[in-house]
């Protein structure tokens, strides 16, 4: 019986490939440069982290190569090193993932490696106690730092009472309280191969693909132990919430509820938002606040389609005695665009920009795997990359007119800010 790979389908140049455990991957099989290149997810982040314990998903990313198997960190570092094995392991509200780059030649010692560090990862004290300081530390650091005061005290206010308010990275608290029993049972709850998705490129082809899915996920639990994660209500609208900072300038993070990944308006959403604040040098927000003021470096805006809820938001900093004058601008934008919707004019050159840079995702395998990661996780179809320019191009004005008023609405924001702003009183 041929066990080496149970199907192998197509879209385009990607490769569905499903091994005899029953494991998936995405493949774009590329033999003209000898690179190897992988992902890895599950779902599951920090919204799983116990109450009391945020930051533990972080916490055991950071972990999971710090020694593995019989090798303790140092030796385990060195044989990543002798192989040039690229081995991280990040995470996020909604995902825990991994990512592993190396040549191919070095691809079946990797390969092993990475098994190795999923699941038989040491968590040895030494090692606990050396990444928590270095958490620690940053936690400090980051409590004095305006962007990263406003993001996360952001977060808190929009999701009060939701796992999504917690930082991913915890607070000097949480942090400080995670124990190693903790961490494994975060990793035996989370780390299951029906939660998982990969995405691979480079000179691979299925059958060995096949064969490294098994070897690499097949001693995972089959089923994740997860709790279950509520809807998230986007909560204080109109709140301006202010964190005394004595530094020069404010930070400013604004936003309110936003759309799901899943919802039809959402490609006509990520053009109207193109348009208003995430085309930088073109965008309303960036002519306004910048190229005609002066009054920031940068401003931006994003969609952010969390799985249990969705928000957009955006953030600048500007000078203390600006601040007032900076945010009446933002709102009044934010105002217009819903009421009014793009012009013709920017609807063209918004589409224009987006398709055609669209392209510029996928020039090295790194980025064709990261992308396709997106993809694959967000549920949008293995023929995604081969539609998704067509989609954009079809977003009409009607369309975009009206899908700016539903995503903006009455123009209403949440506000956290840091630094000492005038004119807030």
């Amino acid at each position: 019986m041929d066990t080496s790979v149970r199907k192998v389908s197509h879209s385009g140049r990607v490769q569905r490939v499903v091994s005899p455990g029953g494991i998936e991957a995405w493949l774009v099989e590329e033999h003209a440069v000898p690179l190897f290149a992988l992902e890895f997810s599950f779902r599951a982040g920090s919204a799983q982290d116990a109450p009391g314990r945020a930051g533990t998903a972080a916490l055991l990313a950071a972990l999971l190569d710090e020694g593995a198997g019989d090798m303790p960190a140092a030796a385990f570092q060195e044989a990543l090193a002798d192989r040039a094995v690229e081995l991280s392991f990040s995470s996020g509200r909604d995902w825990f993932q991994g990512t592993l780059r190396t040549l191919a030649r070095n691809a079946d010692e990797a390969i092993r490696l990475t098994r190795l560090a999923v699941t038989r990862a040491r968590l040895d004290p030494e090692a606990v106690e050396r990444l928590r300081a270095e958490t620690l530390a940053g936690l400090r650091y980051d409590a004095n730092d305006p962007d990263s005061a406003a993001s996360r005290r952001f977060f808190e206010l929009a999701f009060a009472g939701h796992p999504y308010a917690a930082h991913p990275q915890g607070s000097v608290e949480s942090v400080s309280a995670i124990t190693r029993d903790d961490l494994q049972a975060f990793r035996a709850g989370a780390l299951a191969r029906d939660s998982l998705v990969v995405t691979c490129v480079g000179a691979v082809t299925p059958e060995r693909l096949s064969a490294y899915l098994d070897e690499l996920f097949g001693d995972l639990p089959a089923s994740a132990s997860l709790a279950p994660t509520p809807t998230a209500a986007f909560r204080g609208l109109d709140a301006i919430d202010i964190r005394d900072l004595d530094v020069p300038q404010t930070t400013f993070v604004f936003g309110a509820p936003g759309l799901a990944r899943s919802d039809p308006d959402f490609i006509a959403a990520a053009v109207v938002n193109h348009i208003l604040g995430e085309g930088t040098f073109t965008s309303r927000l960036w002519q306004e606040v910048r190229e005609r003021r002066g009054m920031a470096y940068s401003v931006r805006t994003w969609l952010h389609p969390l799985r249990q809820g969705a928000l957009y938001y955006g953030s600048t900093s500007t000078r203390n005695d600006r601040a007032r004058e900076a945010l009446d601008i933002i709102r009044a934008e934010i105002a217009r665009m819903a009421q009014d919707g793009p012009t013709e004019a920017e609807l063209e050159q918004a589409k224009r920009y987006m398709t055609g840079s669209y392209a510029l995702r996928f020039d090295t395998s790194t980025k064709i795997a990261g992308e396709l990661m997106g993809i694959a996780f967000e549920g949008l179809g293995i023929d995604y990359i081969d539609r998704r320019n067509g989609l954009v191009a079809a977003v009409t004005l009607e369309e975009a007119r009206r899908v700016a008023a539903r995503l903006f609405g009455d123009g209403r924001l949440l506000v956290a800010a840091a630094g000492r702003p005038v004119g807030f009183d």
